[in-house]
Formats: C-alpha cells, sequence, structure tokens
C-alpha cells in the first residue's frame, strides 16, 4: 500500500501547489489548463523586456548562448538582439502523458518481443541454467529464498549486464523475465518478496559503466572535455548501489561480510577501477568506440551463441522464438495501466509548480544557514530522476544551457543523472507486470538508496570541480 499512499499524495499536492500558484501568482490563471491539457513546450505570457533590466548573471548567459531557462520562464535573444521572456511549459499535461504513457509501452512491444524471444530460446537450450550455475554462488547469498540453479539468477545476470552497458530497451524484458521467475516462487502473489525486493532494489541503483548519453549531451553543448564526469558518475553510482545492498540485507537480515559476497563486490570494484583507468586516457571520439563495441559486440554475441546453443541442443529454434515473442507482447501490453498511473501523477506535480517550491525553499534554507548553494542549482536533476528519466534528461540538458556545462551545476546536474535510476517507473513497470499490489518496505529502500547516491555525487562533485569553476 506504499505505492497507493505516495501515488495519492503525489496528486493532493499537485493540486494544491497549483491552487496556490493560481491564488497567488499573477501568471498562473492558466495553471489547471496547462496540467490538463498542456503539452511539453506550449509557451504563454510571452512579452518583450528592456536589456538594462536584466540581471547580471542572465544578460551574460544571454550573451554567450541566447537563451537562459529559469524554472518554466525563459528568456531568447533573437536576431535583432531583442529580448523575449515567455513561459515554457516543461512536461505534459494530463490527457498527453496518457497518450505518451501508452506509446511508450507500444514501443516496448518490438523490444520486448525480440528479446524475449531470444529468451525462450536460451531457456530450452539450458543457457539460463548455465548462468545460474555460474553466478549461482554469489546470488544465493543475497537470494537466500531462490533454490541453487533456478533460472532467476540467469535472467537477473542478463539484466544486471545490459544495464551495466547503458542497454535501458535490453534490461527491462530481462528484468520483467526475473520478476516473473521470482513472482512463482513467491507464496504471496500480491506481496513483493524478499527476493524481488532484493533486485529491483540493486536494479534501480542503475549502476552503469558508460555514462555514454550524458557524455554525448555534454558534447553537443560544447563542453570543454564532455568526458570530465565520467569518473564522479562510476563512483556515485557504484556506492548507490552498495548502498541498496546493504540497506535490504539490514532489512532481510543477511550477513554481507560472507566470503563470497565480499569476493565478489571486492572483484566487481576491481574490475570497474580498471575500467575507469583505461577509459580516463581515451579521447571522447574513441570512448565512443569503445562504448559502441563493448555494449553492442556483447548484445550481437549473446544472440549468437543463444543461436548456437539452440542449434547444438536441436530444438525448434524459431517456435521457441515466436512462443517467448508472444509473452513479450502480452507483458508489454499487461504495465500499460501501471504506467499511466504512475505518470499521471507524475505530469501532475511537473505541471503544478510544486518543483518549483521545493526548489526556490531550498535553496533560501540553505542560503540562511550560511552554506554553499552552489549544489542547489543542480538538484532539479535529482528530484525528478526518481519520477521520470525522460524529465532528469531534460532538467540536465536546460542546468547546462543555463549555467553552462562547464558550471559547478552543469557537471553537477550530469553527476547525478548518471547516479540512479528511475525509482518510480521502475516500480509501476516491474511490479505491474507480475501484479504485485504490497510493495512493502521496497520503494523507501530504493529512495534511501537514491539519497545516498545524490549525497555522493554532490560530495565528488565538491571535491573533483569545486574549485575549478
Amino acid at each position: 500500500m506504499a505505492l497507493s499512499r505516495i501515488w495519492s499524495a503525489f496528486i493532493i499536492i499537485a493540486i494544491m501547489a497549483a491552487s496556490c500558484t493560481y491564488l497567488f501568482s499573477a501568471n498562473g490563471k492558466d495553471i489547471y489548463s496547462r496540467m490538463v491539457v498542456g503539452k511539453a513546450g506550449d509557451t504563454t505570457h510571452a512579452r518583450q523586456v528592456d536589456s538594462a533590466s536584466l540581471s547580471p548573471k542572465i544578460a551574460a548567459v544571454l550573451l554567450a548562448s541566447k537563451e537562459y531557462k529559469d524554472g518554466d520562464t525563459k528568456y531568447v535573444k533573437t536576431s535583432d538582439n531583442m529580448i523575449i521572456t515567455f513561459q515554457e511549459q516543461g512536461a505534459d499535461g494530463i490527457l498527453a502523458t496518457c497518450r505518451s504513457a501508452v506509446d511508450l509501452c507500444l514501443g516496448l512491444i518490438g523490444v520486448m518481443a525480440l528479446f524475449m524471444g531470444f529468451m525462450a530460446i536460451a531457456d530450452k537450450a539450458g543457457g539460463i541454467r548455465f548462468l545460474s550455475r555460474i553466478i549461482g554462488p554469489f546470488f544465493s547469498k543475497l537470494f537466500p529464498d531462490v533454490p541453487k540453479d533456478h533460472p532467476a539468477f540467469g535472467h537477473m545476470m542478463l539484466n544486471f549486464s545490459a544495464n551495466l552497458l547503458g542497454l535501458d530497451n535490453a534490461a527491462t524484458p530481462f528484468g520483467i523475465k526475473t520478476m516473473e521467475s521470482l513472482q512463482e516462487l513467491n507464496p504471496d502473489k500480491e506481496k513483493a518478496s524478499n527476493s524481488q525486493i532484493m533486485f529491483l532494489c540493486l536494479h534501480a541503483s542503475g549502476l552503469t559503466l558508460i555514462p555514454v548519453s550524458i557524455i554525448a549531451a555534454r558534447a553537443k553543448l560544447n563542453a570543454a572535455n564532455p568526458t570530465d564526469i565520467f569518473i564522479p558518475c562510476m563512483i556515485a553510482t557504484f556506492v548507490a548501489t552498495i548502498a541498496a545492498m546493504l540497506i535490504v540485507s539490514y532489512k532481510q537480515k543477511i550477513n554481507v561480510f560472507q566470503p563470497i559476497i565480499l569476493g565478489w563486490v571486492l572483484g566487481l570494484s576491481s574490475l570497474i577501477a580498471l575500467l575507469v583507468i583505461y577509459v580516463n586516457r581515451l579521447n571522447h571520439d574513441s570512448m565512443d568506440s569503445f562504448s559502441g563495441l563493448l555494449s553492442n559486440g556483447i548484445i550481437l554475441l549473446i544472440f549468437l551463441l543463444i543461436i548456437l546453443g539452440g542449434l547444438y541442443k536441436k530444438i525448434n529454434i524459431f517456435d521457441a522464438f515466436v512462443q517467448g515473442a508472444k509473452e513479450g507482447f502480452e507483458t508489454a501490453v499487461r504495465i500499460i495501466p501501471y504506467l499511466v498511473g504512475i505518470l499521471v501523477s507524475i505530469s501532475m506535480l511537473r505541471t503544478s509548480g510544486a518543483f518549483d517550491i521545493v526548489i526556490n525553499g531550498m535553496t533560501h534554507v540553505f542560503a540562511s544557514l550560511g552554506f554553499d548553494t552552489r549544489f542547489v542549482q543542480g538538484l532539479p536533476t535529482a528530484l525528478i530522476k526518481p519520477l521520470s528519466g525522460s524529465g532528469a534528461r531534460g532538467m540536465m540538458i536546460d542546468t547546462m544551457k543555463s549555467a553552462g556545462p562547464d558550471s559547478f551545476a552543469g557537471r553537477l546536474s550530469c553527476i547525478l543523472q548518471g547516479s540512479s535510476d528511475t525509482t518510480f517507473y521502475v516500480v509501476a513497470v516491474y511490479f505491474g507486470a507480475v501484479s504485485i499490489k504490497n510493495t512493502r518496505y521496497s520503494i523507501g529502500a530504493m529512495l534511501l538508496a537514491d539519497l545516498v547516491g545524490v549525497i555522493t555525487a554532490i560530495g565528488l562533485c565538491y571535491l573533483f570541480f569545486g574549485s575549478s569553476v
């Protein structure tokens, strides 16, 4: 019922924030229309302003980039040096969000069908159980309720590998298949099991080897060194993953100091450290080439090994693929109601002005306490990330545009973007796929791991860039 309470709270808070905006803001008379029928990118209240009335900060940014964004207010310098200001809606309203949620699920159908089809071949050929035997000694300690060599371990291995390589579309089918495998062992089909919570919290921590999309965004915005956030991103997401493991292990009374767990964690840490050392020596083009070869090459290798395994075992490969693809199609359709519900509540929060209220309040509090408030400008990315991956990505880009890609806030927003996954999206999709209604403490554990990632990201940004900007 935690998800039910959070979902209800999102809607109540959004409507209350919108009502305050309507009553007390001169530009808030159309807030209800924006929340219901508005679309991302819609503009209102356009007017010309005198450049002399602008603050030095806004004037400096407009001189360099011709655009400045402060919340939902945008300043644009035209070709004839006029300054136009207007309000730009940053997220879709309720109706547009419903359409985009369905479009998102329909877009997943092809990916789900493809990967679940190949997983069905691997399952019949014995490949999933082979992976389970490899990873079993480690996972059996973290998932004591799952029998040794259970196929769920193989599905987890594929999911975590896809996450590490930044293959979001591939990770989702593998993750849903993991949840379905664990659901077979779950005695209470409407209540999340310990194993499902452990898996989902580790998945939601978002451990990724190379943040390719973030580096690409920085390069597009002409950052002096687009890859300079690689090491902080890697450390932040690794710390968040370890935090998720420790938090859930504490709740489930799992001893993480067992030799096998420590050995695997230290081994993974060593591999990540070696990768960091290697990738840090590459320039931007070389990193792009390496990451593309690593991620896409491994996917093609998996496909090849699955087909060869199916041929060796003499199974009907195409029939197995079609059966798995049908299951992927049905799963993608089944999660539509869950995704519509969670995305609509998130849309209402974003369009109501609730985030602006929180950010402005935090800025005031930290400034009044005498703290360095440079990090506050990057916090919108952290606040939106658990709710919306695309929203956080847009906020990261907006922060880099307004403050500069090499500014403290610009770099911090990138590190925050790479430090965790979209918690509420993950909850809606993965629990929705297996019809779990009681999520127990999973959301709290995920958000606490997110908080550890955020605090780590802020500390790393001060450590790496605090004195250089």
